[in-house]
């Protein structure tokens, strides 16, 4: 079974000093987030009272009503999850601007503000005094208060700290974070004005990047008083720096899925948390019973390396483009090359290249036939990757050069004695690297750099022919899934001229086949979806994730798209072939990393080309 927790950020309706109603609104929309399946809920600030009650937070009515309230809480929310509600707590003579985390009818711990802002519209001074003022292991009425309590529940461990304590210099969260919290909750009364959602956006997706941790979060709404301010009910889950949820100007919850091994995973392979000492906190455990999981993942991605948002997803792929034009523009300066060569087969990671390296020529000031194009038919070649390889040359005015290959390939097969009506591994190879060899040449001939094609997916799986297209001068797409070549080439489509537009998308059109038997043979075919193994590379580099968890993983959030049966056959292909083919990726060109996830064996990715399969 995945080991995941259901996060929920929930924003009820709250009254403004009406704990008895607020309570019931609480307890209701807790409901709601448990029948959802989420094992950890967060509310406001100060939600069981509302956070803009002021002066009235001094007296002796809202306080019994409080704690009647929190009597009435314990009592009526869901058993089965930890829900932190927001509420005032006085502790002797002082009082406490808290969260209560309450779980199975009990008040576990409750965790102080530590930073209580007192400028523009914010008097926190006035009512409450800072965490800070407690004494080493408080209690009160025999339950643990403080800044310092780590929860531990199952597997997961998390830490509270309250809306201010997010924006200071000095954030309980480091603390939290050194003490190996995964999570981070966050009840808050932030006010509303313009361009501070953003700025609110960024605080949080940075913190759980800059913490590798998930991070969730949730601001008062509009039930608020609004004589001088308006609360937007903003909720914001994000993990790894990754913003996977998000709300606002409306009541409700929000959810994300966390795994702590993958925050763990993170931590050890991404980050120098295993440097940071381990901070001093009191910890509390909470009896875990997980509801069953209802089938689906809140905030995990079926295509991880795409994003689903039109606007994100152009702005990623540019972003990829300024990368790999920067790299080869670096190299081919200091390599003093005249020409970049490159081999056109009409298909998606080729057209990627020359995009990169018409673009490098452009941000050079250099002119578009610096670029020297090679198609090089063989007996696998279609007549529409041909003819787009020629409409492509002719849009972006490179020089196109057309050399074909079966007579050079025909003459070896005699050489070596091979019959070529045996079209076997040596018949496909022999055709990858003459093309190798040809263009290795002419780059010579040239005083060219050679522009290699191949995209991180091919690496993965060792889908190329050893020095063959294996083998180039630079790598251009090395660090690109060939889910994203596509969304590359169409992101510039998208502002391209008509003529060029049209061949661009024709190409993302086309089958991703190698061309090298005669007749239609597809790539996805015979190693299976693209879809799969890029799903399956990205949780297994990012996470380290297990076989079996992948084909859950894959169960889960791909199964309206592949059956079972589909999901083992192409996982076991996956297996099989990225640790039998790292003898590749040992000896792979250079070429520019463009995200998390990278298979260099000079960078990220270092294993024996022997290691053994059955890992």
């Amino acid at each position: 079974m995945l080991a995941f927790f259901r996060v929920a950020a929930v924003s009820p309706k709250v009254r403004v000093a009406d704990p008895s109603g607020n309570a019931a609104a609480l307890a209701e929309i807790c409901a709601k987030a448990a029948a959802q399946g989420a094992h950890l809920i967060v509310a406001p600030e100060l939600a069981l009272t509302g956070y803009t009650c002021g002066d009235l937070f001094g007296t002796d009515a809202l306080e019994r009503q409080t704690a009647s309230a929190l009597g009435t809480l314990c009592a009526t929310l869901p058993r089965e999850a930890v829900c932190v509600i927001g509420l005032p707590v006085r502790v002797g003579d002082r009082l406490y601007n808290c969260a209560a985390v309450i779980h199975q009818g009990a008040v576990r711990g409750f965790v102080p503000k530590t930073h209580l802002p007192t400028y523009r519209e914010f008097y926190e001074k006035r009512h409450f005094v800072a965490a800070t003022t407690l004494p080493p292991g408080a209690t009160v009425g025999g339950v643990p208060i403080g800044a310092d309590l780590i929860f531990t529940f199952g597997d997961l461990r998390f830490g509270i700290e309250l809306c201010e304590d997010l924006w200071a210099v000095d954030a309980p969260s480091h603390r939290l974070a050194a003490a190996r919290a995964h999570l981070i909750l966050n009840p808050s009364a932030s006010t509303e004005a313009v361009g501070k959602a953003a700025y609110r956006r960024d605080l949080v997706r940075m913190q759980s990047g800059r913490l590798a941790c998930a991070y969730a979060y949730a601001a008062a709404g509009t039930g608020e008083s609004t004589t001088d301010v308006v609360y937007g009910a903003h909720r914001l889950l994000a993990n790894n720096g990754r913003l996977l949820a998000e709300s606002r100007w409306e009541e409700g919850l929000s959810l994300m899925d966390i795994r702590p091994a993958w925050i763990d995973a993170v931590r050890r392979r991404e980050t120098s948390f295993p440097e940071l000492p381990l901070a001093a906190c009191r910890e509390v455990a909470l009896p875990l019973a997980l509801p069953p999981a209802d089938g689906t993942l809140a905030g995990l991605d079926p295509a991880p390396f795409v994003p689903a948002d039109d606007a994100l997803r152009q702005e990623r792929c540019q972003e990829i483009l300024r990368i790999q034009v920067a790299g080869l523009a670096k190299r081919f300066a200091h390599t003093r090359s005249e020409r970049l060569v490159i081999g056109l087969s009409g298909g998606l990671d080729s057209t990627l290249a020359l995009l990169v390296c018409v673009r490098m020529c452009d941000a050079l000031g250099l002119p578009p036939t610096t670029v020297l194009g090679v198609t090089m038919p063989g007996f696998g070649t279609s007549v529409r990757t041909h003819s787009n390889t020629e409409a492509l040359a002719r849009e972006l005015r490179v020089e196109l050069r057309e050399i074909p290959i079966a007579p050079l390939v025909t003459q070896h097969f005699a050489d070596i004695g091979h019959d070529p009506a045996l079209r076997d591994v040596t018949y496909e190879n022999a055709q990858a690297r003459a093309r190798t060899y040809i263009l290795m040449d002419l780059a010579n001939q040239t005083r060219g750099l050679l522009v290699g094609t191949g995209d991180l997916s091919e690496i993965a799986l060792g889908w190329s022919t050893y020095n063959g297209d294996h083998m180039s001068m630079y790598a251009v797409n090395c660090g690109v899934p060939k889910t994203l070549v596509r969304y590359c080439v169409q992101s510039v489509a998208q502002t391209s001229p008509h003529n060029l537009a049209a061949v661009l998308q024709d190409i993302c059109d086309t089958p991703v086949s190698p061309e090298l038997l005669p007749g239609e043979q597809k790539t996805e075919e015979i190693v299976g979806s693209y879809d799969l193994h890029d799903f399956f590379l990205y949780y297994f580099m990012k996470y380290g994730s297990s076989r079996q968890e992948l084909r859950d993983l894959a169960t889960l959030l791909l199964r309206d798209r592949f059956p079972a049966a589909v999901i083992d056959r192409t996982l076991d292909i996956f297996c099989r072939r990225f640790v039998s083919q790292q003898f590749k990726r040992s000896a792979i060109p250079d070429g520019p990393k463009v995200g998390t996830v990278a298979l260099s064996p000079r960078g990220d990715w270092r294993m024996p080309s022997d290691a053994s399969f059955t890992l």
